[in-house]
């Protein structure tokens, strides 16, 4: 069975567009052409990925995202009209995966797409064990994270995030290093959003006996504390 994309833009011809080139690679293409369609559609037929403007009229992108967000980790690839980092780092920081500027080269969103999806692909198939700190125990077969024994639900990108510091446990990361660790591109403007899904993560610790540390002018590195 073919995986479905939801593509959403008020846009006929983008939606066109789009799904012509995404079903010559194979993919089933569900079309929505606005923010109350898509959400309707994504409950009705859930995608694997979701291609989603920003500017539309009522319910915009960024609206979507949010809801969407609430009940998927869905990857969502954010397009936007204006060539504003604004844009792109506020798609990041509510949950979207990556963005392209319109007007978008067909082929390259197809690759994008292609991509986003070997990434959650890759993470969901990994064997190797569980990895602990202190009482912390990040689990990348499962994708499970435990403190003290007690699960702790994260997003996907917290997952990546906190999978991150855990492999290069009492090392330095930039913010670009996980830009580009976590979400697959490194972009200087859209550093913030590492800011900001760090803070969720360090909330979603709590109790945990490892502490992330900000590094000013660096980055983050996880440590142990002290006993």
């Amino acid at each position: 069975m073919a995986s479905k994309i939801l593509v959403v833009d008020d846009e006929a011809n983008i939606r066109d567009l789009a799904s012509l080139y995404l079903r010559k690679e194979g993919y089933e293409v569900l079309g929505a052409k606005d923010g109350t369609e898509a959400l309707v559609r994504f409950k009705e037929q859930p995608p694997v990925l979701v291609v989603l403007d920003v500017m539309m009229p009522g319910m915009d992108g960024f609206e979507v995202c949010r809801e969407l967000r609430k009940e998927s980790d869905v990857p969502i690839l954010m397009l936007t009209a204006r060539n504003e980092d604004v844009d792109k780092i506020v798609g990041l920081e509510i949950g979207a995966d990556d963005y392209m500027t319109k007007p978008f080269n067909p082929r390259e969103m197809v690759a994008r797409v292609k991509a986003i999806l070997r990434r959650i692909e890759s993470g969901q198939v990994r064997q190797n064990g569980p990895i602990t700190a202190a009482n912390l125990t990040v689990d990348k077969s499962r994708r499970e994270v435990h403190v003290d024994g007690e699960e702790r639900i994260l997003r996907t990108k917290e997952f990546d995030l906190l999978l991150a510091f855990m492999e290069n446990i009492g090392f330095a990361l930039t913010r670009e290093q996980l830009l580009e660790t976590v979400w697959g591109f490194d972009h200087p403007g859209a550093t913030r959003t590492v800011d900001v899904h760090v803070q969720h993560l360090r909330s979603k610790l709590d109790g945990a006996k490892v502490q992330i540390e900000t590094l000013r002018g660096v980055g983050y590195k996880l440590v142990p504390l002290p006993d």
